[in-house]
C-alpha cells in the first residue's frame, strides 16, 4: 500500500528525435539516467563521454552499449564522434568488444593527445569544429 509511483521510468520519454551538434551525456554517462530511448531520441554527431569513477560504473559500459542499440534505429548512417573526457578501462574495453560494430553504425572514437596548459594546471583537451 502506499507508493503509487511506477518502477519503470525512463531519462527521456518516448517522442520524435532531436538533432544536436554536440552533446554532453548526462550524469557522467551513469546508467540510472541514460539508456537506449536517449539515444534513439537524442542524436548528435558528437557526444562527451565524462566520468572516471569505476566504482559509480561511471561511464557505464551500458550507457556506451546503448550508444550503438539506439544508433542502429536511426534513419540515417551519420558520422557520430564520441569524445571521452577521461581514459578509462571501461572506455578501452568497449572500444576493443565493439570496434566493428562502431564502424558498421559510422561512429568514432575520438583519442586525444592534445594537452593544454593554464597557469598551474595541465589538462587534456580536444578541438572540436562545428
Amino acid at each position: 500500500a502506499g507508493n503509487s509511483k511506477s518502477s519503470k521510468s525512463t531519462a527521456v520519454p518516448p517522442g520524435p528525435p532531436m538533432y544536436l551538434d554536440l552533446v554532453y551525456i548526462p550524469n557522467h554517462s551513469n546508467r540510472k539516467n541514460v539508456d537506449v530511448e536517449f539515444f534513439k531520441r537524442v542524436r548528435s554527431s558528437y557526444y562527451v563521454v565524462s566520468g572516471n569513477d569505476a566504482a559509480a560504473e561511471e561511464p557505464s559500459r551500458a550507457v556506451l552499449d546503448s550508444l550503438l542499440e539506439g544508433k542502429a534505429q536511426w534513419d540515417s548512417n551519420m558520422k557520430v564522434t564520441l569524445i571521452p573526457t577521461h581514459d578509462s578501462e571501461v572506455m578501452r574495453e568497449w572500444y576493443q568488444d565493439t570496434h566493428e560494430k562502431q564502424q558498421d553504425l559510422n561512429i568514432m572514437v575520438l583519442a586525444s593527445s592534445s594537452t593544454v596548459v593554464m597557469q598551474d594546471e595541465s589538462f587534456p583537451a580536444c578541438k572540436i569544429e562545428l
